[in-house]
């Protein structure tokens, strides 16, 4: 069974099972690029739902359409926002057009649904149509962005409950190491000493600075273009209609959307796209450090660092026994080069806006929307499968630490920097340990020794005038 559906380049014919009509169906023939389609991303698709919803609304207080009309329209749009026809939604998320395909994907799955509910049959667009009514007062030019600033800001929530997911993971970790002294190293040469969970507490602090910077960024999706339609001067839309739908916007979605002071700014601007995608390149980037450190510190087992076992997840070689892989920061690695791709994808397409539009929306929002799936998942994943599970070689470190050049700092401030350097020398030079060569200088006293070295006086400030008047 088929129908046939016009619109001004001529006629198509649609099949009866499906809820979207012509404008769709050349989106399908036309922008075969991704495969990776609307329906791939339902907090988009509810997004859309609950723009069209609003406007309903807000076309209803101002007298701009039926009673009727209206109530179909919030049916249908409950009906997405309930998880309900998203397999309707096909068009693939890049495409020309700056957004229309999406847009008018929406409009005819909502008119659709809407018709069959009054007792019509699809493409019977005279009772419900998807321009004339589902459309009205909108340009995709202002109803797409704001659609992607929804999305964003929920998709955000997500992303934001995993990145505090993965920081107590680290934090209990905290905890279980904080006595587990090791080695701190600079440029990958000893340092001084420290604890292994003063090491995991700077990766839970690094991800609470994120979450903390990425809440204020999300702020900004709470801006919209809503009233400005084509350009952002707002023709063929009420004079009141800007503010109604602001605040229907707000009670449909819960969220303090605000319409933007100039409008047409608003409608070419992508600037708040930039700034969350830079936000996103920053978490990705502090991310894949930390995964970096983790395999270095899991290094091994023989001939690595071997300071921490991560969990072993799987075969690590097709031809070398016994060999496991750090499988899991390694894919999380990979996950945060392709965010970092993605925010270069956003500058270029922010960047190639002209004039009154910016046309490069959709790549924009498949970018955007790509990193935060990835970051999510990758949040989680290393959170379950690698730090939860990963343990302390508390002897190793130990050893590192007592056979260590780098603890001779530690005797800085009672026998000084030229003493110092001369034991870490002839330490390099002997094999022998530092504290064994400041005892057989005479320089310091066993005592001496021991409280200086004690993990509490090299892990924290401590200093004292006495131990300068001390100094030998």
């Amino acid at each position: 069974m088929s129908r046939m559906e016009h619109d001004f380049i001529g006629e198509l014919e649609i099949a009866d099972d499906v809820f979207y009509g012509v404008q769709t169906t050349r989106a399908l023939q036309n922008f075969d690029i991704t495969g990776d389609r609307l329906c791939n991303y339902p907090k988009f698709i509810i997004a859309f739902a609950q723009v069209k919803k609003a406007v309903a609304m807000a076309n209803l207080k101002l007298d701009l359409i039926s009673k009727q009309v209206h109530d179909e329209i919030c049916y249908a749009a409950d009906q997405i926002i309930a998880g309900k026809y998203h397999d309707q939604f096909v068009v693939d998320m890049i495409q020309g057009g700056a957004g229309t395909s999406t847009n008018m994907n929406t409009n005819e799955v909502i008119a659709n649904i809407g018709l069959e509910h009054m007792g019509h049959k699809k493409g019977e667009y005279k009772f419900l149509h998807p321009n004339d009514h589902v459309n009205l007062s909108q340009s995709t030019n202002d109803s797409y962005p704001t659609a992607i600033r929804v999305a964003t800001y929920a998709e955000i929530n997500d992303l934001l409950a995993a990145m505090e997911y993965l920081k107590a993971a680290f934090d209990k970790k905290v905890v279980e190491f904080k006595d587990v002294i090791k080695m701190g190293r600079t440029q990958l040469q000893d340092a001084v000493p420290m604890t292994l969970g003063q090491e995991f507490a700077t990766y839970s602090q690094m991800i609470k600075d994120d979450i903390e910077l990425l809440k204020q960024t999300q702020k900004l999706m709470l801006g919209m273009n809503m009233g400005g339609t084509a350009i952002g001067t707002g023709i063929n839309s009420h004079k009141d209609y800007a503010k109604t739908v602001e605040g229907t916007l707000r009670e449909v979605t819960g969220f303090e959307y605000t319409t933007a002071p100039d409008l047409i700014t608003a409608t070419q601007d992508t600037g708040d796209y930039v700034q969350v995608s830079g936000t996103l390149k920053r978490i990705a980037v502090k991310l894949s450090k930390i995964c970096n450190d983790l395999r270095l510190l899991g290094s091994g087992p023989r001939c690595g660092l071997n300071e921490i076992n991560l969990p072993k997840m799987q075969p690590g070689s097709s031809i070398m026994p016994g060999k496991v892989n750090p499988v899991i920061p390694e894919v999380v690695n990979q996950a945060c080069y392709a965010v970092i791709g993605h925010d270069v994808t956003v500058s270029f397409a922010a960047e190639g806006g002209q004039l009154e539009l910016n046309v490069f929306e959709p790549v924009i929002a498949h970018s955007l929307f790509k990193s935060i799936h990835m970051l999510t998942k990758g949040m989680k994943t290393l959170a379950d499968l690698c730090v939860e599970k990963t343990t302390a070689n508390e002897k190793v470190c130990l050893d590192f630490v007592l056979g260590s050049i780098g603890i001779v700092t530690a005797l800085n401030p009672r026998i000084g920097y030229e003493n110092s350097a001369s034991i870490a020398k002839e330490a390099l030079q002997t094999g022998k340990r530092v504290a064994d060569i400041a005892l057989e200088r005479g320089l310091l006293t066993k005592a001496e020794i021991d409280e200086l070295l004690k993990p509490e006086n090299m892990l924290n400030p401590h200093m004292t005038a006495e131990d300068r008047a001390n100094f030998k």
